[in-house]
């Protein structure tokens, strides 16, 4: 899914972790990557240069769990002559992609292409560029995954992965409710739950995540990798504001139960629309996040 962070509490239902509800998540998913809209475009400029020069040009983009084809529009910018192929294993989630297309003036050349990751691609063709952001960590074997990505390459061809970076934040360490440090808190329950909800995963391989070793052992060469930074300073846009309080309301759905009492009430406060030290009223709240893009040639 063309997502923006690491799964956390932003990206995934209680009820099935290793199988989220990506229709019911549909909306929070456009909302989140409209928000990260500068960063990708950072990357969309610096993957532009990147194939500047290739024999016969970008002519063909995959966006592999592209979610709702935030990304994938992006991309249609940023390669003009460009075919781009949203793929992703939801259908709904490719319906607003293509919704999103056609609003944008756009749908003569997104497509959309229904499969999963990474055992229903053999369909898909080659491309010139192939983009996969933040879907590859739902694979069991990632290694795999890449080299499955890979195979789609057209010779000269670059693979960009978005995965890893830094968590966002967007909380003073000193909220005034609750115990100071809140926002650590809170990343070490996201980390304890995205480790078990690899371990969960179908044939998952417990190894280190080495994008730039996956890329090499799938033959890739010149690898490159970069991070872009979204900063929005305080005070946050209320949509930004808005997007806050659904990454705390899934945090305490998700995982508030590795939280204590004093952490839950502070996450219940941070997240009422009427409370004063709300993130809706209080004027401190900022987001700042980081997102990391490892990329190869064939």
């Amino acid at each position: 899914m063309s997502d923006h962070d690491r799964p956390g509490p932003g990206h995934h239902h209680r009820h099935d972790s290793v199988h989220p509800d990506w229709e019911l998540l549909g909306p929070d998913l456009e909302r989140g990557a409209e928000l990260y809209t500068p960063l990708y475009e950072q990357a969309a400029s610096w993957l532009r240069e990147a194939t500047t020069g290739a024999p016969g040009g970008v002519r063909r983009v995959l966006d592999i769990g592209s979610g709702p084809g935030v990304v994938s529009c992006l991309l249609a910018r940023a390669f003009p002559d460009a075919e781009v192929v949203a793929v992703d294993a939801t259908g709904a989630l490719l319906e607003r992609a293509r919704d999103r297309a056609a609003r944008l003036g756009l749908a003569d050349r997104v497509h959309t292409q229904l499969a999963e990751v990474p055992d229903g691609l053999d369909a898909l063709g080659g491309a010139d560029l192939i983009w996969s952001s933040k879907a590859l960590h739902h694979v069991g074997d990632q290694r795999a995954a890449v080299a499955a990505l890979a195979g789609h390459l057209r010779p000269g061809g670059l693979l960009a992965l978005a995965e890893g970076g830094l968590t966002p934040r967007f909380l003073p360490r000193d909220l005034g409710i609750g115990r100071p440090g809140l926002q650590s808190r809170l990343d070490a329950a996201g980390e304890e739950w995205f480790s078990e909800m690899r371990a969960a995963l179908p044939d998952t391989v417990d190894e280190i995540e080495d994008w730039p070793a996956f890329l090499a052992d799938a033959g890739l060469r010149a690898p490159g990798t970069r991070s872009f930074l979204l900063d929005l300073p305080a005070p946050l846009s209320a949509d930004a504001r808005a997007y806050v309080v659904t990454i705390l309301s899934r945090a305490g759905e998700m995982y508030g139960d590795r939280l204590d009492e004093d952490d839950r009430n502070a996450l219940a406060r941070l997240t009422d629309p009427e409370d004063a030290a709300g993130i809706t009223r209080r004027p401190d709240a900022f987001f700042l996040s980081a997102q990391t893009v490892h990329t190869a040639r064939a």
